[in-house]
C-alpha cells in the first residue's frame, strides 16, 4: 500500500511584491492604500520589508494604515490563519498564508525532490515520514507521508514545531547557527510529554551528540507513545537545509533498526539538492532578506 502525502493547498498564490506598491499597497512613505484588497496587500508586504515579528503599530507604519483600519484588518487575517499573534502581542506571518507561498518554486522543488525518498522510504519500514526545514527558533514540516499501518501523530504539513522535542528538530538545532542554537538554550523549553528536555544543559549534550552521530533519537518528548529518528538532508555546499525523521510507536521500538534505511534516504535526496536544488539554509527563515 502506498502512503498517503498530507499535503493540504488553501489557496493560490504569487509574487507580487512589485504589483504591491502599483497598487497602492506601498509603505508609509508611499500613497496610502484605497482598496480592501490593497490595504491587505499593504500589511502582508510590511512582514517583507524585515523584521519576524511585528506589533500593530510597525505594522500601520509600513502599511501607511490608520491604527483603527489595521487593527480591524490584522485581526481578520488573524482569524482567517495568514497572520498569527503571539503571546508578547506582536504578529507573525501564517502558516496557512506559508501554505500558500509553498507552491513557490523553491518549496515546491524541495518537496518534489523529496517525496520519491520519502515514498521510497515508508514502503520500507512503513512509519510516518517527515520532512522538516528551520524556520527561524522553530521546525517547519514542508512535508509528511503516512499510512493505515503508521503509528497516529498530530503533525500536519505547514504546521511548526518545537525544535528541542522533535527528530527533525534536534538535527535542525544541531546545525543551526550558533545564535539561533542559543536563543532556543536561553528560551522557554516546554514540556510537551513526560520525557521533553526541559534543561538547557541536558539539551546541549543532546544536540552536541546528534552532531557527532550525525541524527537525533526522540523517546516520548513531543506526544506520549510516539518515538522518532532523524536525519540531516544537505546541500551540495554540505549545509544542512532539512531533515527527514521516521516517527514510530514507542512501545516495541527499535530506533536504530530505521536509521540504515533513514540513511540511505537522505543520502539520495542530499544528491539530488546538490543537483537539482538552488535553494539555501535560511530559504524558509521570516528573517531572510527579502529583497522589498
Amino acid at each position: 500500500m502506498r502512503a498517503v502525502t498530507a499535503w493540504t493547498v488553501d489557496g493560490v498564490g504569487g509574487d507580487q511584491t512589485g504589483g504591491d506598491r502599483a497598487n497602492g499597497a506601498g509603505g508609509a512613505g508611499g500613497a496610502r492604500p484605497v482598496s480592501v484588497a490593497g490595504k491587505v496587500m499593504a500589511i502582508l508586504n510590511a512582514f517583507a520589508q524585515g523584521g519576524v515579528r511585528l506589533n500593530l503599530s510597525e505594522i500601520c507604519r509600513r502599511s501607511g494604515l490608520p491604527l483603527a483600519t489595521g487593527h480591524r484588518l490584522v485581526g481578520e487575517l488573524v482569524a482567517g490563519g495568514f497572520l498569527e499573534r503571539v503571546p508578547d502581542g506582536t504578529y507573525r506571518i501564517g502558516t496557512r498564508l506559508w501554505r500558500i507561498g509553498s507552491q513557490a518554486p523553491a518549496v515546491m522543488g524541495l518537496r518534489e525532490l523529496a517525496l520519491p525518498h520519502m515514498e521510497d522510504l515508508y514502503e520500507a519500514t512503513h512509519d510516518n515520514v517527515q520532512l522538516g526545514v528551520l524556520r527561524d527558533d522553530r521546525v517547519l514540516i514542508v512535508e509528511r507521508l503516512r499510512g493505515t499501518r503508521s503509528a497516529p501523530i498530530v503533525t500536519q504539513v505547514g504546521q511548526t514545531l518545537p525544535l528541542h522535542t522533535t527528530g527533525v528538530g534536534k538535527v535542525l538545532l544541531a546545525y543551526a547557527p550558533p545564535e539561533v542554537r542559543e536563543k532556543v538554550l536561553r528560551g522557554d523549553l516546554d514540556r510537551h510529554a513526560r520525557r521533553s528536555i526541559t534543561d538547557p544543559d541536558e539539551l546541549r549534550r543532546s544536540i552536541e551528540q546528534v552532531r557527532r552521530s550525525g541524527y537525533a533519537l526522540t523517546r516520548d518528548e513531543m506526544t506520549l507513545g510516539a518515538s522518532s529518528v532523524g536525519a540531516p538532508v544537505r546541500d551540495g555546499a554540505g549545509d544542512v537545509v532539512a531533515a527527514m525523521s521516521l516517527v514510530s510507536g514507542t512501545r516495541g521500538a527499535d530506533l536504530r533498526r530505521l536509521l540504515p534505511p533513514l540513511t540511505t534516504a537522505v543520502r539520495a535526496l542530499s544528491r539530488d539538492v546538490a543537483a537539482h536544488w538552488h535553494g539555501g539554509p535560511d530559504m524558509f527563515s521570516a528573517e531572510r532578506d527579502t529583497g522589498a
